[in-house]
């Protein structure tokens, strides 16, 4: 199985290497899902059911959106 690996940056961000790209047929501007079962993490293009379900739940996500939780959160 060939591994390819990838350097966070001090804003966690990552690239996605290469050979990862090519097998999900990444482009810029693509959205990617990361599915989460028992302290493992699967990274795939995201589907458009995927994109609905993040966008219904928008609306409702708003509670913890003041100044002071941005503050009191700020290095999660």
């Amino acid at each position: 199985m060939p591994t390819a690996t990838s350097r966070i940056t001090s804003k966690y961000q990552a690239t996605i290497p290469e050979p990862v790209r090519k097998v999900l047929h990444l482009k810029a501007g693509d959205t990617i899902a990361f599915d989460i079962e028992d302290h493992q993490i699967r990274i795939r293009k995201a589907r458009p059911i995927d994109l609905a379900f993040a966008q219904a739940l928008e609306g409702t996500l708003n509670e913890w959106e003041s100044a002071a939780d941005e503050e009191a959160y700020r290095d999660l």
